[in-house]
């Protein structure tokens, strides 16, 4: 047999390995954490609607101008918001991608 190839089981690397993962997954839940507490806002219309959502996309409010309503109608209405959500969505996987991607970098394949 080769000299070096028969030193037993690689423990040490495999503990540091799990060191590693579990530090990694401490470090995902801060992030999934600090995601549902930031938020970002789309707007469309010229800020007639405008939509706040949560870094994991949870959609917190959403406002309508008074001034919007008085001229607008039904479809035009839905096509706003409709592209206003779509936005912030945008926005929040941004936001998302920002946190955590650097974390996804430290996998170990």
């Amino acid at each position: 047999m080769a000299k070096g190839f028969n030193r037993g089981p690689a423990t040490g690397g495999q503990g540091g390995m799990m060191a590693q993962l579990q530090k990694l997954q401490q470090q995902m839940g801060e992030a999934q954490a600090k995601l549902a507490e930031e938020t970002v806002s789309a707007t469309a219309g010229g800020g007639a609607i405008k939509i706040t959502m949560t870094g994991d996309q949870k959609c917190k409010s959403v406002e309508i101008s008074p001034d919007f309503l008085a001229d607008a109608d039904a479809d035009m209405l839905q096509d706003m918001i409709l592209s206003a959500v779509n936005l912030a969505l945008d926005e929040s996987r941004e936001l998302q991608q920002k946190l955590m991607g650097p974390l996804a970098g430290g996998l170990p394949f």
